[in-house]
């Protein structure tokens, strides 16, 4: 006779499911396990069977088989323990067999039969839903399975002992409470940067529009300062959204005791990262920083000191929203629509801008030219916005605080996203969040310029030699201008505020 338990493999933020099958023969004593499993779910037998001998279960004297199916399909992960452990005790009578028909099950064991917590919970539990089941995890991992629908079945035990009780009647299992995180206190505010108005303009538009923006300018300026106040004028995350990057962070194990927020993701990788760090990979083609950053920032300081590699290794998902990962065993799909925020100095050493200075090793220009060569033309195209960011004077640090703080500001952000998102619903595209996401076809119905606007903008074309991409990015920068300013239409004035911005890209790609 085989016993059965549903269990799930990970493929990118996707559940499969898999049936873990167990056999006990007679024959010589072994305990077998088959179906491409990987060091870690290999090394379950050992677990297993110390957390049976802790739960007052001894494995018979006969053969045991272990099978994963479908066998084909790489099984990775410690999750792998707790459906062989209950599949192993269905099958010698330790608890009915039809008590687990019922339920997806993932779970880690520990030596003394206490169940610990594991990656993926929240994409398992959606799966389990969707394949009308219930689900066994950690207790741990209890409230971020709840999120996955009100009425989903949901046991979270913290061992063997109490599940086994369970299922005998003899303890009954409350259902887990969805948790919220709890925030670790205000996000740093608008009001703390003193001077810069129109890196202040810049960082509301990109906010507004959901657009690439980077910042050029000397050490000290204030570009990281800038950068860590993007995420306290973001609008919080819509519910399709939260669900998208708790899925993301499941997966990759960040999300701590089950709790979720509405905050959208800053991540800001040290420039020494690798490639497999920023876009994913490694052995079990893991999330990176950029599917981290789903629906949130991703801040580069020093992008001319990122590798070249791992730059240009994101301009595919910079278009496309998702990221591919394969492996010669593994494949994976992960989201990645993220907001790329960068900031670099003009040169190595950082004063090739100030006045009266003179390079020692070469002329400021040619410094210039040199660092900035570290950053693809390709690159720089798939950025909407470029602003230089000036030195802060004294002067600037003397006068009183910005009269405008970060909630001031948000509040017009959220009017124009709400804007943006009426306007792709009424299109039947409600997938697309904000401006920066628009498919290029659909600019021309809700970005079309005037006839003066046309006028400037082809002539804007051809002396800054735009390419198809930095035209279409220049409408949808246009648009976002419209949008805080409340117009339906694009006009020559928002047009002409989106070119200057992407004048400075012209002149660094042409450094590069």
């Amino acid at each position: 006779m085989v016993t059965r338990v549903a269990t799930v493999a990970f493929e990118g933020i996707e559940a499969r499911a898999v049936d873990v099958q167990v056999q006990v023969t007679p024959g010589g004593v072994a305990f077998l396990l088959v179906g491409l499993p990987d060091k870690a779910v290999a090394e379950s037998r050992e677990r297993v069977r110390a957390a049976l001998i802790a739960s007052g279960l001894a494995l018979p004297a006969k053969r045991i088989t272990v099978n994963l199916a479908p066998a084909d399909l790489p099984k990775e992960g410690s999750h792998y323990d707790l459906p062989i452990a209950l599949a192993v005790m269905a099958a010698i009578g330790a608890i009915p067999a039809d008590a687990l028909a019922g339920y997806t099950v993932l779970g880690e064991l520990a030596l003394d039969g206490s169940i610990t917590t594991v990656a993926g919970v929240l994409p398992a539990a959606i799966a389990a839903y969707a394949r009308g089941q219930g689900l066994i995890c950690p207790a741990a991992c209890g409230p971020e399975a709840a999120w996955a629908a009100a009425d989903v079945d949901i046991l979270n035990p913290r061992s063997l002992i109490q599940l086994a009780n369970h299922f005998k009647g003899t303890q009954v299992m409350a259902r887990p409470v969805p948790s919220v995180a709890r925030q670790s206190g205000p996000l740093p505010d608008l009001a703390d940067i003193r001077g810069q108005e129109s890196a202040r303009r810049v960082l509301e538009i990109a906010a507004a529009g959901g657009h690439n923006l980077l910042m050029n300018g000397p050490p000290g300026a204030g570009k990281s300062m800038l950068a860590s106040r993007l995420p306290s004028i973001l609008p919080p995350l819509s519910p399709r959204e939260l669900l998208e990057v708790s899925m993301v962070h499941s997966v990759a194990g960040h999300l701590a005791e089950g709790a979720l927020t509405d905050r959208r993701p800053f991540r800001a990788p040290h420039h020494s990262a690798s490639m497999a760090a920023l876009v994913g990979g490694g052995l079990q083609a893991k999330p990176g920083e950029i599917s981290l950053a789903h629906h949130g920032v991703l801040f580069l300081d020093e992008l001319p000191e990122f590798q070249a590699q791992a730059l240009d290794a994101l301009r595919q998902p910079m278009e496309t929203g998702e990221v591919l990962i394969s492996r010669a065993n593994h494949r994976a799909i992960y989201p990645a629509r993220f907001q790329l925020v960068a900031a670099m100095n003009p040169c190595r050493c950082g004063k090739a801008t100030e006045p009266g200075y003179a390079c020692r090793r070469q002329p400021n220009e040619r410094c210039m030219a040199q660092y900035q060569t570290r950053i693809s033309g390709p690159m720089l195209d798939r950025i909407d916005i470029v602003i230089d960011v000036p030195a802060v004077t004294a002067t600037d640090l003397l006068l009183p605080a910005a009269s405008e703080s970060s909630a001031e500001v948000a509040a017009r952000v959220a009017v124009a996203r709400q804007a943006q998102t009426a306007r792709f619903e009424s299109l039947g595209l409600s997938e697309i969040a904000n401006n920066a996401a628009c498919p290029a076809p659909v600019l021309d119905q809700i970005a079309r310029p005037d006839n003066a606007g046309i006028s400037l903008l082809r002539d804007a074309a051809e002396a800054l030699r735009l390419t198809a991409r930095g035209y279409h990015r220049v409408l949808k920068v246009a648009r976002t201008l419209a949008d805080l300013d409340g117009e339906a239409k694009i006009g020559r004035i928002h047009l002409a505020e989106a070119l200057s911005y992407r004048s400075r890209i012209d002149q660094v790609a042409q450094a590069a």
